[in-house]
């Protein structure tokens, strides 16, 4: 494996940074649906809140599961967050995960949240940094020397 274990700090402004880039693009995209259902419901108005307001909620969740996951198994091996810490995600021999790798690193965040958010904290007191969707996943999170 080349790069050291990123530690909680790192990937939590990764995080950060990530969160900024898909809400805003999530919103965006929202938005434009949220403009089209207006025009063939037709002005409407309740029904165009109850739509947009689903929509809100379907856009957020598939921006988020595709953007973690196809980035994450990209050959970037990181979102642009981490890209711009230069951190990257590897499996547990430091090669780039698979797309089946990198989604269930994401929907194993859940556990890791439920957990109230305990799993997130192991990343502060693992010898590897891993957090509980890590090991679940069987991936690692690693700070490798800019480009």
């Amino acid at each position: 494996m080349s790069g050291v274990y990123a530690g909680f700090s790192w990937r939590t402004v990764a995080l950060v940074l990530d969160s900024v880039i898909v809400n805003v693009a999530a919103f965006v995209i929202a938005f434009v649906g949220g403009v089209g259902i207006a025009v063939v419901l037709s002005g409407r108005a309740d029904d165009l809140v109850a739509a947009g307001t689903v929509l809100g909620y379907v856009v957020g969740m598939l921006t988020n599961w595709l953007y973690f996951t196809f980035c994450e198994s990209s050959t970037w091996q990181a979102t642009l967050g981490k890209r711009m810490l230069s951190l990257r995600v590897t499996d547990l021999n430091g090669r780039r995960i698979g797309f089946g790798q990198a989604n269930g690193r994401y929907w194993s965040k859940i556990i890791s949240g439920l957990l109230l958010f305990m799993g997130f904290l192991m990343v502060g007191f693992d010898r590897k940094k891993q957090g509980l969707h890590d090991k679940l996943a069987g991936t690692l999170v690693v700070r490798v020397p800019a480009s």
